[in-house]
């Protein structure tokens, strides 16, 4: 059935095909008021293609080989079939460079499937005029160019993931079968996933990069939840549970975590809904459909994937590891980890969080700007290619687009204004003047656009300055035209209006996440302490993680190491993103290891026991999974884009951080300073004190029924867990076998 629903969720998202936001929706402030103007005029979109010739050692082009060269591109050109028509050559203010223009047939949607012919002349004029350099650059190029360098980093990271992440697994569970089950169902999420968000898009449009993000957070959930279900079973099985039994007690305590879990990560996901921009609502939609998937995937077919195999989940077996992950007894590393946050709480406490404080201090100098064509890097042939044409031709670089709209009848004296307009700007050196800018005019005559270059990069002040210059011109010469509406976008635009909105929006998005994530705590376990100490922590987390990310890409010693130039700042959409995904992916961890802590408590050990037994219990599977992250996070940091680069940094140093310095010291630290405190107002017993002498719960529940906690209607820890002796320690049990519902035993989980 699984399977059925898998390849049902793919074939049917095929065939529904996608709804891709439109610029028209994905526009905020004042950017996006002319992105909707531009819409509004119908204007037919063509393909344009640019043909720089220059020399290739880059010096003073000669001007008859440069016009022999030219005139060759447009006599080749214009035989074409993709081709609609070619423009006049045209030479550059330094004289070191001619221009063909070029436009495609088609619309600009599918241009970079049929630029090949173009690009296919272009190289052969190169290889017919010795000294000269022919270079295209276009919409149809650029694209082409960007996605096969980007494509081939997405398949090297693909390539390097999975065989990495299914090496971690073996040596995690030792058998080729155990360290398959968790990648193949994590897999199929992301491939069912993928196909309902199609389904998806035709309500909320779907940005580019949410198959990305759902390849990310699908593999990183699904196998979690499995590592959680699996190293439960497994562990049930070794106190001597049969098959079946195992896999109910991990159906009924992993499996309830991966609920909590599941339902932590969408509720911080959901928070990006806040944001009021198209792009992250797709986003935070993806995410939420593969995190579904993920949690039904654990709950139903994995279960039965686990009762299906039976004994030969354990097989075929590594020789060395298998002896390595099956060896008995008390583990001497956690102990010995955890002991000064048990011995010296407060000091551990006080240490850990200041370490912490100190790594997020860089981000309190955080600077937000939008990606650009400037962070790409500069080995990708078409990004030289784009560097040469906007050095000799800089209005085909840096872009602002103003757009009017106005009644029909005031055609005539719009066009005037604008006229006006650009006789202002080509008195300013702050824009660009080796060409006229064309004012262009829609077919209804109520809609007028034009582009203003400026000879400055998108993220440099002067690009800024241009932009805030323009956008106080535009107003003062529609002033006297009556019922106009008028904006300036464009890339720069863009990029300052995103990240202004962003900052205006992200604290309702955090406060979101904070209060509804404090209130599914409180609600699962039934504690104040806990649910705050838990975002709390991952705030810690969080923001250290901006720190470390601030200081990598803020500054430039890192830059040979991960092999990009720094523009001084973070992508804009970076934080708020990464804090969501962050939040919800580290209460994946916290639910887990607090479960099992208050699993102990309530068989009756005292808080240090049970911090002790429920971290060294849950180490092995955090650890793990911990690893698993680390490894597929830090291979996006190898990728072209500064944007993946910065994500996967942020999302690795974040789950380092939260696994090593958070569960190790900081979480048993806290727990352990607060003692009882830390399941008020409930009545799990369990002190501030060392492991003296506890008794037995299950006598302890015979004697006093009324005084116990009543959780869900599962089972109760006893009935599939170890009871503890004297000192804390868990006894093993004595008879294998089914575990008995009693109805006189208090349950784990009814309210």
């Amino acid at each position: 059935m699984w399977a059925v629903f898998v390849a049902a969720c793919l074939f049917l998202g095929g065939a529904a095909g996608t709804n891709a936001i439109s610029d028209e929706e994905s526009g905020v402030r004042e950017s996006g008021r002319a992105g909707k103007i531009v819409h509004s005029g119908d204007f037919p979109e063509k393909a344009e293609e640019n043909v720089l010739i220059t020399a290739e050692d880059g010096g003073r082009l000669d001007p008859a080989a440069g016009r022999e060269a030219a005139a060759d591109v447009v006599e080749r050109m214009k035989a074409l079939d993709e081709v609609e028509s070619v423009g006049d050559p045209f030479p550059s203010p330094d004289g070191k460079a001619l221009l063909v223009p070029v436009t495609m047939k088609g619309d600009t949607e599918n241009a970079d499937q049929r630029v090949q012919p173009l690009l296919d002349v272009s190289a052969s004029v190169q290889d017919d005029h010795d000294g000269l350099r022919v270079d295209e650059v276009g919409t149809g190029s650029t694209a082409k160019g960007l996605s096969e360098t980007l494509g081939e980093d997405f398949r090297k990271a693909e390539l390097i993931s999975l065989p990495l992440t299914l090496l971690i697994l073996l040596v995690v569970f030792g058998a080729i079968i155990a360290a398959g089950v968790p990648v193949v169902l994590a897999l199929s999420c992301v491939g069912a996933a993928i196909g309902l968000s199609t389904f998806a898009s035709h309500v909320l449009p779907e940005t580019s990069a949410v198959g990305n993000v759902i390849l990310l957070m699908g593999m990183a959930v699904g196998v979690d939840y499995s590592l959680f279900y699996l190293k439960r079973e497994r562990e049930e099985r070794r106190a001597g549970k049969s098959h079946v039994d195992a896999i109910e007690v991990a159906a009924e305590t992993s499996g309830h975590t991966v609920v909590v879990s599941g339902t932590t990560v969408v509720v911080a996901m959901a928070g990006l809904y806040l944001a009021d921009e198209a792009t992250f609502a797709s986003l935070a939609t993806g995410s939420i459909i593969v995190v579904a998937v993920a949690v039904l995937a654990s709950l139903t077919v994995l279960p039965a994937l686990l009762a299906k195999l039976g004994r030969w989940v354990d097989k075929p077996r590594v020789p060395f590891l298998w002896r390595l992950t099956m060896r008995s007894g008390e583990s001497r590393v956690w102990p010995a980890l955890l002991r000064p946050a048990l011995s010296r709480p407060v000091v551990t406490l006080v240490v850990s969080v200041g370490a912490l404080l100190l790594l997020a201090v860089p981000a309190l100098d955080m600077k937000l700007k939008q990606p650009g064509s400037d962070d790409l890097s500069r080995d990708i042939p078409v990004v030289q290619a784009m560097d040469r044409l906007t050095e000799h031709f800089p209005s085909k670089g840096t872009v602002h687009q103003v757009a009017v709209r106005a009644p029909a009848d005031q055609a005539g004296e719009v066009r005037s204004a604008l006229e006006g307009l650009l006789e202002r700007t080509a008195k300013d050196g702050r824009f660009a003047h080796d060409s006229t800018p064309t004012i262009k005019e829609s077919a209804n005559h109520r809609v007028h656009t034009v582009d203003v270059g400026t000879p400055y990069a998108p993220k440099s002040e002067g690009a800024r300055d241009s932009l805030d210059l323009l956008r106080d011109w535009v107003p003062q010469a529609m002033a006297d035209v009556p019922d106009t509406e008028s904006a300036v976008g464009g890339k720069v635009a863009q990029g300052v209006d995103f990240t202004g909105h962003l900052e205006e929006r992200m604290p309702w998005v955090v406060g979101f996440v904070l209060l509804l994530t404090f209130v599914t705590m409180v609600m699962i376990f039934r504690s104040p302490a806990v649910a705050l100490s838990a975002i709390l922590l991952n705030l810690l987390s969080a923001a250290a993680a901006f720190g470390v990310l601030v200081a990598v890409f803020q500054n430039t010693w890192a830059e040979g190491i991960l092999d990009f130039t720094s523009s001084g700042a973070v992508v804009s959409w970076l934080p708020l993103f990464l804090f969501v995904v962050l939040f919800g992916l580290s209460m994946d961890y916290h639910v887990f290891v607090v479960s099992r802590i208050r699993e102990a408590a309530l068989e009756g050990a005292t808080t240090k026991v049970a911090v002790r037994e429920g971290i060294t219990r849950s180490a092995g599977v955090v650890t793990s999974a911990a690893i698993v992250m680390v490894g597929v996070f830090a291979i996006f940091g190898t990728l072209s884009m500064v944007e993946f680069k910065q994500l996967g940094v942020g999302l690795a140093a974040a789950i380092l951080l939260d696994a090593v310095i958070i569960r190790i010291y900081v979480l048993p630290a806290l727990m352990t300073a607060l003692g009882k405190w830390n399941w008020w107002p409930g009545k799990v017993s369990g002190g501030s004190g060392g492991p003296a002498s506890v008794p037995d719960r299950a006598e302890s529940a015979r004697r006093h029924p009324e005084e116990q906690p009543r959780y869900a209607s599962f089972a109760s820890p006893q009935q599939y867990g170890q009871p503890y002796q004297q000192g804390g320690r868990p006894q093993q049990e004595a008879q294998p076998g089914r575990h008995r519902r009693d109805a006189s035993r208090p349950d784990y989980y009814q309210p």
